[in-house]
């Protein structure tokens, strides 16, 4: 709640008396920085806002601290992408039901190099356990955010021990995806990445996608209405409209226009 008070309250000190917009037509959307940082967010949210009238501010942080926030009251609705937290969210009672939304998938790159040899190779628990035995250096976000989860999950899978590297070949930035694939560049560290961050990425100096693929590496988006019954500051009305926007066929086709270079970077799949 005090979170949400200072984002409505610094974001609303330049409006004016004529340019004022009421509270009910604005929400905050907690989401992921791979939403914002791909670009996909600043090119679909006017088209919502022009529908409607409602006015989105978007909290960009890890989808760990996304959920964190939202349990405190502090958003209106969530755009994440780690399943089995939402759904733990929604079991608790903070979140109205949860919805697909659209998916893509991870990828691992790495410098041109690729010194654990991963650019043959096809399955993505035997490509981390090849970094793993290589010592290869490796850039973690180490952020609790939805990559960050599922990466750990992988990592499980290899039975590597991540948290005992720590700090010598598998180097954890507490970062986004934005931070962490420039640290990656930077120490010639593989990194797991979503596809549509790396995509719009800038500096991708000589790295590049070394496994792709794997059905593991499937990343799946959903959208829940925090609970007006657990936070009644909740715009849940205005909180709705969105996800429902996001759900249905004019969402959906934003989504699905939406391309860097020609390419798209999330493809829509939520339910009828």
């Amino acid at each position: 709640m005090f979170f949400r008070n200072i984002v409505l309250g610094g974001l609303m000190l330049a409006a004016t008396a004529i340019s004022a917009t009421a509270a009910d037509d604005v929400i905050i959307v907690q989401s992921t920085t791979s939403t914002q940082n791909s670009g996909l967010l600043d090119a679909i949210l006017p088209q919502f806002q022009d529908a409607t009238g409602i006015e989105v501010r978007v909290v960009a942080v890890g989808t760990g601290q996304a959920l964190r926030n939202a349990r405190n009251g502090d958003g209106d609705v969530l755009l994440v992408h780690a399943k089995p937290a939402e759904e733990a969210f929604v079991a608790e009672g903070f979140g109205l039901p949860r919805r697909d939304v659209m998916y893509n998938d991870f990828v691992i790159v790495g410098p041109a190099t690729d010194p654990a040899g991963l650019a043959n190779e096809a399955d993505v628990v035997a490509a981390l356990a090849r970094i793993a035995a290589a010592e290869a250096p490796f850039a973690s976000r180490g952020d609790d955010s939805g990559t960050h989860k599922a990466e750990l999950r992988l990592w499980g899978d290899t039975g590597t021990d991540v948290a005992a590297a720590s700090g010598t070949w598998y180097r954890e930035t507490g970062s986004g995806m934005g931070a962490t694939l420039n640290a990656g560049v930077a120490m010639g560290a593989y990194v797991l990445t979503d596809r549509a961050t790396w995509i719009s990425f800038g500096n991708k100096g000589e790295h590049r996608i070394l496994l792709e693929g794997d059905p593991r590496l499937f990343n799946q988006y959903g959208v829940i209405v925090v609970n007006p019954e657990r936070h009644p500051n909740v715009q849940a009305a205005a909180a709705q409209t969105f996800a429902d926007w996001l759900t249905g066929p004019d969402g959906q086709a934003a989504i699905a226009a939406f391309k860097v270079d020609g390419t798209q970077l999330f493809y829509p799949n939520a339910a009828p």
